[in-house]
């Protein structure tokens, strides 16, 4: 673990402190570029881990957040059926441009959308749940239902 946080996971500690929640960001030396990498570093269940995902909305050309459990597949249809639009995977300077945060590192809050973001039931399940936190080698813990109320996500079946 690393002392001084990078500017991105510092954004992340700063927001998270905005929200009055005693948590830290915990940057490591170790990418972790897979959940299942990320479980084994920190010492939890792969479906703690709450993966973030933007899509592009077809319709509008806005951020889609998707914050599925580590251990689940993503169900583009289920988005669809939910949002009641199409969605397709943007590049990546598309989630630059409107997260601004890399590929691997994209938190699932501290960036303006238009929709609700999309939080997998699975992660409602643990009592606890670790996230991106700026970079790919930053997370933080949090209660699903503080990600929850800080998100304002809502709840969706959205797993295979």
């Amino acid at each position: 673990m690393t002392k001084d946080l990078k500017h991105s996971s510092q954004r992340i500690q700063n927001l998270l402190q905005d929200y009055h929640l005693e948590i830290k960001v915990i940057e490591f030396k170790q990418l972790m570029r897979t959940s299942k990498e990320t479980a084994e570093l920190i010492g939890c269940e792969v479906g703690q881990i709450a993966k973030t995902l933007i899509f592009k909305s077809k319709r509008t050309h806005q951020p889609i957040c998707v914050i599925i459990s580590g251990k689940n597949r993503l169900d583009e249809v289920k988005i669809v059926e939910h949002l009641g639009e199409e969605i397709e995977k943007p590049d990546a300077d598309f989630i630059i441009e409107h997260t601004k945060f890399a590929i691997g590192g994209v938190p699932p809050l501290g960036f303006p959308l238009e929709n609700k973001p999309l939080i997998d039931e699975d992660l409602m399940t643990y009592q606890e749940i670790w996230a991106a936190a700026g970079t790919p080698y930053a997370v933080f813990r949090i209660a699903p239902n503080d990600l929850l109320r800080i998100t304002e996500a809502q709840v969706v079946t959205i797993r295979q």
